[in-house]
């Protein structure tokens, strides 16, 4: 894992600046990422996570330049090595998508064609974006990553259909895809949803091995903390749109400083849940066309003061942390608070 930042003189590769991307629709606008920034740097792995509906992965359409209409970036910056990618047309972010950023997607089986062999779509994944677009290279290039993938016979199975492969090996194979150019950053949709336990950890492992080789950066997009408690270096924690945790991966798991990261790591199941209930989140995210003008989590929270009525910043609560915390951010703790159940507000 790494530890890069720009007071060791290394650049991010990607820096994201007061992001908010909005959905339009005659019922009203959907606010569904407010104000998110974060960076990204070389060799390292940031995870995003959350709860369905938190905005994680609009961020990642966000960041791919591929939001889904109604939806529409109103405000913000997306620097892809120092280029910010909303001043580019749509044919020059055609020309990065692929080639410096890539993405795997959550079901391989969206991203492949089950029409076409497999040697063809990784052939065309590496000649849209090669300087020579010879078909002899790319075919050579095809073998070399489906071999990097852990797929033996390369020679033979690139003459093979999607639906000839097990669902580990389709994403393997859309993994491969993103690698085809060597990109400088990939963002992973879910990518080991649809897969058995096994099968996830070799395509953990995959990926953690093809980051330390290539020195790329990885935003993993994810709502299982297993996933992020094996890959991540650090994790932005997302709710209702907004980041309200930031923090190295071992800090965030030992001691959470926003009351819903408290909730989520409570809420995991574990051996201490054997002979007991897992506790739960009570209540239900905020209405994201009139989100509250507070803490966005307040009416779930159950350490709730007068004070979250007004909205707090994403601010610095540690060495290498932030969060949006009034509580947090004046220095109290709740991390060993484990006897308050979920939903149980402390106000009097």
């Amino acid at each position: 894992m790494t530890d890069n930042s720009e007071s060791d003189g290394v650049q991010p590769v990607l820096r994201v600046r007061g992001l908010s991307t909005r959905f339009f629709s005659s019922f009203g606008v959907v606010q569904a990422v407010s104000d998110v920034s974060f960076e990204v740097y070389p060799g390292e792995t940031l995870g995003i996570v959350g709860e369905s509906g938190s905005g994680k992965s609009v961020t990642a359409q966000s960041i791919l330049r591929l939001v889904p209409k109604p939806g529409r970036i109103v405000a913000g910056s997306i620097e892809l090595d120092g280029v910010d990618l909303l001043d580019l047309d749509a044919e020059e972010m055609r020309r990065i998508r692929g080639r410096t950023l890539s993405m795997v997607s959550q079901n391989p089986l969206t991203a492949l064609n089950p029409a076409l062999r497999i040697g063809w779509q990784l052939d065309e994944a590496h000649r849209s974006h090669s300087k020579t677009g010879s078909k002899k290279d790319a075919r050579v290039r095809t073998k070399e990553m489906l071999t990097a993938v852990g797929i033996a016979d390369a020679d033979e199975r690139a003459n093979s259909y999607p639906h000839e492969y097990s669902g580990g090996m389709q994403q393997r194979i859309v993994i491969a895809m993103g690698m085809m150019n060597e990109p400088n950053l990939m963002i992973a949709d879910e990518p080991t949803t649809a897969l058995d336990v096994t099968i996830q950890a070799q395509v953990i492992e995959l990926m953690k091995q093809l980051i330390e080789d290539h020195n790329m950066a990885l935003v993993l997009i994810t709502h299982n903390m297993g996933v992020v408690a094996n890959m991540c270096d650090r994790v932005a924690v997302m709710y209702a749109g907004e980041i309200v945790e930031e923090a190295p991966i071992d800090e965030l798991f030992e001691d959470p400083k926003h009351p819903y990261t408290w909730a989520l790591l409570r809420s995991l199941p574990s051996i201490t849940h054997i002979d007991t209930e897992i506790p739960t989140i009570s209540g239900s995210p905020p209405d994201m066309m009139n989100p509250p003008s507070g803490c966005r989590f307040q009416a779930r929270c159950p350490f709730a003061e007068a004070v979250c009525e007004e909205h707090p910043d994403l601010d610095i609560v540690g060495d290498r942390r932030k969060a949006r915390c009034w509580i947090s951010q004046r220095g109290d703790t709740f991390a060993s608070d484990d006897e308050l159940p979920i939903g149980e507000s402390n106000q009097s």
